[in-house]
């Protein structure tokens, strides 16, 4: 067995389970096996079993396990959560489900709840009597009898996790901390979430919401981290479970049960990371990703090195205030089903084929057209070289059922049915593309195209021409990318609380207070990661809006600087003006203060080689388009490649982990660290 550490990422997604393995002597492996949507740590122990037996990987030496999970989120699109309880102040009891009588679709004629009252309905919120005032002083003292009588009644209706959201609790938490306490005295197997330690900033809906969404998730997520630390100590796995969270920064596994509405946007987030810490390396600091699974295509801006982060992102339709990587996910991928509907009109996706059965060329009971077996009739994919020649594909089954499902019914060639898969999907994805940028103020032909995931860089070129982007750059390891940048993300701890006050009513020393307060909460947090002060990086920013605006921006504020709250204001003013389109010199509040700590990251370069025997390992009919017809191109072996060698497209590049259509008109150059490089010729 090797003696050498090792760092291992594995993200867990609809289709497969990505894996990617770190050695000391920056050596990278990395490799898919099919997801097990029943139980996602099947599929985690499976890879590392195979680490260990096929790739000389000894576990004692293992320094890193990181994880990016999906079982959050699941857990709420499969209704598959808690039953919870929620308490409340009382008269307040209602507030999940009056919600801010704002409709998402103003003239639908069916009323649908527009807020998430599956998460607690009516028979199990109560309201205790207690109250806290805005400025944190009480009120009315907590009576802890109708606590008891609440518990009494949650208790018949068996629930199993209880969320807290008092009136002003932010101010002071004493009544909910109390709470808590009566609840385990009386029933210790439930768990709890108090909104003071979830959310702990004002607007009463916004915070019961995320508090009874953690409640929801909580035991699931309990249970899953809680299996998949004991199975990895059995494996005898020597790091502790670390879990991405969704602003992009790394937790232990202790901490990600405490908050595991942290978790929301896990796996997309480590795609991000990946890409942000790919980039750097090239020093090319603003990229546009797409990442394509089989299941889903997750779209994110990085703009100056940095990734935009959203204090508030969108669960199964529902507004949740939880800081996230800013990522457009839209039912787009490998495994998305092509239909027709009603009108004949040619449609692909949200459904997906997923990992069980999957598409039909996967020969494993799939009777729908997808995204890959278009792509397999193209000649796009290798049939035998599949995720690494893992599994063969069937190329017969995939052209029947596009043949019978869309071909047929369209009086349409199979190669035109499929060229049309393809052009309905490239079409989808432009549109969450310009979301992301052109909807938040940003050009996409400022910005560098990435190609991640399985289905990335098959389509990245298309996508970029749609968009009239120039470049494209296709990691090393593209298609487990998300694993990947699990071991290039940072350990990072976000904690925040409220402030509401005139900005040109504050003192700076009063700010720096309030936000060094922070900073020891934060460290406190680190410390139990084992993360020592002199490896962190610190830094602090203020929710900003117009005094009566309902929400508000990030604003970074730098204690060193000659005039940190001038800046704040002009930078507030700036942003406003990019994200709104406009901006007025008027008075602005502070909503919020935040500090982060994060550990430094130092991103790891690779090295492309000098010389090669042979780089072009077949050729293979491709269909462009239904004009030219079947045309006959070089097929790259990507691991063969050399540094600065450049191809001319039409052209395929093979790799493990995913292929890269370079199509006419483009032209591709193997980077110092063996990236992709590939622009438009001629074009501007």
């Amino acid at each position: 067995m090797s003696t050498n550490k090792q760092k291992i990422g594995v993200d867990v997604g609809g289709t497969f389970t990505d894996f990617s393995c770190q050695l000391s002597d920056g050596r990278r492996l990395g490799f898919k096996i099919p997801s097990t949507p029943r139980d996602p740590s099947q599929a985690v122990i499976k890879g590392v079993v195979e680490l260990i037996e096929n790739y000389n990987v000894d576990p004692s030496q293992i320094e890193l396990f990181a994880h990016g999970t999906t079982v959050a989120t699941n857990a709420v699109l499969e209704r598959k959560g808690a039953t919870v309880g929620l308490i409340t102040t009382s008269g307040f009891r209602d507030v999940l489900e009056i919600g801010r009588q704002m409709r998402q679709q103003m003239y639908s004629v069916r009323l649908e709840p527009e807020t998430p009252v599956f998460l607690a309905p009516g028979r199990r919120r109560f309201g205790v009597i207690e109250r806290v005032g805005p400025d944190g002083e009480i009120i009315i003292p907590l009576d802890e009898d109708s606590v008891l009588k609440a518990l009494k009644s949650l208790r018949t209706q068996k629930v199993s996790s209880v969320a807290v959201a008092l009136l002003f609790s932010f101010m002071n938490p004493s009544h909910e901390r109390r709470i808590r306490e009566i609840i385990l005295d009386n029933y210790p197997d439930i768990l709890v979430s108090l909104s003071s330690e979830v959310d702990p900033v004002f607007r009463e809906y916004e915070r019961t919401v995320v508090t009874t969404f953690d409640a929801y998730i909580k035991p699931t997520v309990d249970q899953y981290l809680s299996n998949l630390s004991n199975a990895l100590e059995d494996e005898k796995v020597g790091a502790s479970l670390q879990i991405m969270q969704s602003r992009g920064g790394l937790a232990g596994a202790e901490t990600a049960r405490i908050r595991p509405v942290r978790l929301f946007l896990s796996g997309p987030a480590g795609g991000v990371m990946g890409a942000l810490s790919e980039g750097k390396i090239n020093n090319f600091k603003d990229l546009i990703t797409v990442d394509i699974g089989g299941t889903s295509c997750d779209i994110a801006l990085i703009s100056d090195a940095k990734p935009l982060i959203r204090q508030e992102g969108v669960i199964d339709k529902y507004l949740v205030r939880v800081p996230m990587v800013d990522v457009n996910a839209i039912g787009s991928g490998g495994g998305s089903i092509a239909w027709l509907d009603k009108a004949g009109g040619l449609k692909v996706g949200p459904q997906s084929a997923g990992s069980e059965p999957g598409p039909a060329c996967y020969g494993r009971g799939g009777v729908e057209p997808t995204v890959t077996d278009a792509s397999l009739v193209l000649g796009l994919i290798d049939p035998e070289y599949f995720a690494g020649g893992r599994f063969n594909l069937d190329v017969d089954k995939a052209y029947n059922i596009i043949l019978e499902k869309i071909a047929n019914p369209l009086s349409l060639s199979v190669e035109e049915a499929a060229l049309g898969i393809h052009r309905v999907l490239n079409s989808q994805m432009a549109e969450g593309i310009r979301f992301v940028s052109i909807k938040q103020g940003f050009d996409p032909r400022d910005f560098v195209l990435m190609g991640l995931g399985g289905g990335g860089p098959l389509h990245a070129c298309e996508l970029a021409s749609e968009l009239n982007i120039q470049k494209v750059l296709v990691p090393r390891q593209p298609g487990v990318l998300s694993a990947a940048g699990l071991l290039s993300a940072p350990i990072e701890h976000e904690v925040s609380t409220s402030f509401g006050k005139a900005l040109k009513e504050v003192s700076l020393p009063e700010i720096i207070t309030g936000l060094k307060a922070l900073s020891a909460e934060a460290h406190s947090l680190m410390k139990k990661e084992g993360v020592s002060l002199k490896d962190i990086e610190i830094s602090f920013s203020l929710d900003i809006c117009y005094i009566g605006q309902g929400y508000h921006l990030e604003i970074i504020i730098d204690l060193e600087a000659e005039s940190p709250l001038e800046n704040v204001y002009r930078d507030f003013l700036n942003l406003h003006d990019r994200v709104y389109g406009h901006s007025v010199e008027g008075n602005v509040r502070i909503v919020n203060l935040r500090a982060i700590h994060r550990t430094r990251v130092f991103e790891e370069k690779g090295q492309a080689q000098l010389s090669s025997e042979r780089s072009v390992k077949e050729t293979r009919q491709i269909l462009c388009d239904a004009n030219s017809g079947f045309i006959e191109t070089n097929v790259y072996d990507r691991s063969n490649l050399t540094r600065g060698q450049e191809i001319m497209g039409p052209a395929v590049i093979d790799q493990i982990d995913t292929t890269t259509w370079i199509p006419e008109g483009w032209a591709a150059c193997v980077l110092e660290d063996s990236m992709l490089l590939l622009e438009r010729i001629g074009k501007e």
